[in-house]
């Protein structure tokens, strides 16, 4: 079924339609190789709506969404973006859908509840490998991917009453990088953590030490994310 979901979503694009193709992130999976050959290699515009990234608790081991990440930015034309919260969902989601965007784009988020009452916003356009600053900081510097940036921000928040001094980006996407900020956060800062909620062999935090061996920075970098086990 999500094989047949991916290839009917291509069929749709190449009629002119903007397909968003909705499937958790354990089952597209099953799609791995039409999401290659059907889409991305003819890079059509499909927008995949990634659910139940990460960490899914009651609905159990099997649909924990740990790989979206790791296999969508291999991918050659695909845009690879997680939000930090639901306004940034709905921004993405309207973004995605922009003539201008015409490529394969992933938007992948969590199970569960969102953090804000107040989140019917006007939609707002993120530019494609855009980076955000939450918080100003000199003592180190933290990436982070996706929602788990809403447990950072708070950590970030309770530190600083502790005179300890943090920078904070929200990503938002794990492909294109914002390599502006990468070189701008590696120049100023020795330590440099990542969090994320997909497996850390090959997902966000390997495309920042990547980006560090290419461009030739030595700090320090700690990754933080799903250990090399099935939870």
């Amino acid at each position: 079924a999500e094989q047949h979901a991916v290839t009917f979503s291509a069929g749709l694009a190449t009629q002119g339609m903007i397909p968003y193709c909705n499937i958790y992130s354990s089952f597209i999976q099953r799609a791995y190789d039409q999401i290659i050959h059907d889409v991305a290699l003819q890079n059509l515009h499909v927008v995949f709506c990634i659910d139940r990234g990460g960490l899914v608790g009651a609905d159990g081991a099997t649909h924990h969404g740990f790989f979206d990440m790791v296999f969508m930015r291999s991918i050659p034309n695909m845009v690879v973006s997680a939000p930090m919260d639901e306004i940034e969902l709905r921004n993405l989601m309207y973004t995605a859908q922009l003539e201008k965007n015409s490529s394969p784009f992933s938007i992948r988020y969590p199970r569960g509840r969102g953090t804000y009452t107040d989140w019917k916003k006007p939609f707002t356009e993120i530019e494609i490998g855009k980076a955000r600053q939450i918080s100003e900081g000199d003592d180190l510097a933290i990436l982070s991917i996706g929602c788990p940036g809403i447990a950072v921000a708070s950590v970030v928040s309770k530190l600083a009453n502790e005179n300890i001094s943090i920078a904070h980006y929200d990503m938002r996407f794990v492909a294109p990088l914002d390599n502006e900020v990468l070189h701008s956060v590696f120049k100023k800062f020795k330590y440099i953590v990542t969090v994320e909620d997909g497996v850390l062999k090959g997902s966000f935090g390997s495309a920042v030490i990547e980006f560090t061996c290419d461009k030739g920075y030595n700090a320090e970098v700690r990754r933080l994310g799903i250990p090399d086990y099935f939870v």
